[in-house]
């Protein structure tokens, strides 16, 4: 019996098997060896991949960086799409009749949340609560700011929803589409010309006397504050049951990727991937000069312990949803089940957004810096 051939691999993160139908250029791993990303050019060279997920017109064949599947083009198309806009803002009303109008022509189904809704006065498109619009809807586009997607990520946790959203707020980092390029941008989603992150989710509980007494969900962070500027607060923390430290300071950010650009970032937290499967512990003016964010794994259980220093405890989602605690409470925080989808066009880059929404390009006495 001859010695068996070598296997011939490619990435499974690209083909979802390790499998190679194809032949050259991909050689027989050497033991040891892990198989290394694809790159456009090759993609597009072997069938079946490149027909499911690319225009080919649209590709750069000398473009030679590895392709990941998270960012390939989506082929889905939209039939119902669903309206949300941010209430009390003269400006969203103006990009909420924008979109509508464009939807209209677009020929899809066009569902209005039910808050949204007065924004088109005279309109006869069917209204529904928030909290169904995941369940009738392929797409749901949300005008607003950061604030908004935050509020539409809650009340959506639990439903595959798809998300794109047009920025009308302040930095924009999940509404990345602004109001000039509706047409553009949200026209290329409804053609299929999108990519999907998938940002993971915080679930918070807050256990009293043993019980659960209350729980929300968070798609940047949860935080535990004194509640008094004036005032400092005490507790332990412990992950996965380990015990961390006691801690007095102004309070605890428990942040997810999504959020490390938030308000974990101002508290001096890093800046995280939103692919990065982690959770980062921010600490807030802690009373000592060696406590430091802390990254653990996104499936650690992280657990606060209330004290009693602190007279107005409370722990907030995403700055939106608060709960007044008690000495003895504690918080649990862990990775929620289910994640927010969130749709940008295909050119959408976290690092341009880096530049362009945290001033990195910016050079000291240059005024005219390339963004």
């Amino acid at each position: 019996m001859g010695t068996a051939n070598p296997i011939r691999m490619v990435s499974p993160n690209r083909h979802g098997s390790f499998g190679n139908p194809w032949g050259a250029p991909f050689r027989s791993l050497q033991p040891g060896e892990l198989p290394r990303p694809l790159t456009r050019k090759e993609v597009l060279a072997f069938p079946p991949w490149p027909e499911a997920y690319f225009n080919k017109s649209d590709i750069d064949l000398r473009d030679t960086t590895p392709v990941t599947r998270a960012k390939m083009p989506r082929s889905r198309r939209f039939n119902t799409v669903g309206l949300v806009g941010r209430v009390g803002n003269p400006e969203v009303v103006d990009s909420v009749a924008a979109v509508a109008r464009f939807l209209a022509g677009a020929g899809v189904e066009l569902v209005l949340e039910t808050q949204t809704a007065p924004m088109l006065p005279g309109d006869e498109h069917e209204t529904v609560d928030r909290g169904d619009l995941g369940s009738r809807c392929d797409l749901i586009v949300v005008v607003g700011g950061d604030g908004s997607m935050l509020g539409v990520a809650r009340d959506l946790a639990d439903t595959p929803a798809l998300v794109v959203g047009v920025n009308r707020g302040g930095l924009g980092f999940l509404a990345d589409v602004s109001p000039d390029q509706i047409e553009q941008k949200i026209g290329a989603v409804l053609a299929g010309e999108y990519t999907v992150d998938e940002r993971a989710l915080l679930e918070a509980r807050i256990v009293r006397g043993g019980e659960s007494a209350e729980s929300c969900v968070a798609l940047n962070d949860v935080v535990v504050n004194a509640g008094a500027a004036s005032r400092m607060m005490d507790f332990s923390l412990y992950v996965d049951g380990d015990f961390v430290y006691d801690q007095r300071s102004d309070g605890l950010i428990v942040s997810t990727p999504t959020g490390s650009t938030a308000y974990a970032l101002s508290a001096g937290g890093p800046i995280m991937h939103p692919g990065l499967d982690a959770i980062v512990v921010v600490p807030m003016f802690p009373h000592t000069l060696t406590s430091r964010p802390l990254v653990v794994p996104a499936d650690a259980e992280i657990r606060i312990v209330m004290g009693a220093a602190a007279a107005e405890p409370h722990a907030y989602c995403d700055s939106q949803v608060d709960y007044a605690l008690r000495p003895g409470d504690e918080v649990l925080i862990v990775k929620h089940p289910r994640t927010f989808h969130l749709a940008y066009p295909v050119d959408h880059s976290f690092f341009q957004s880096c530049r362009s929404k945290l001033d990195w390009a910016s050079r000291l006495g240059d005024a005219t810096a390339r963004r």
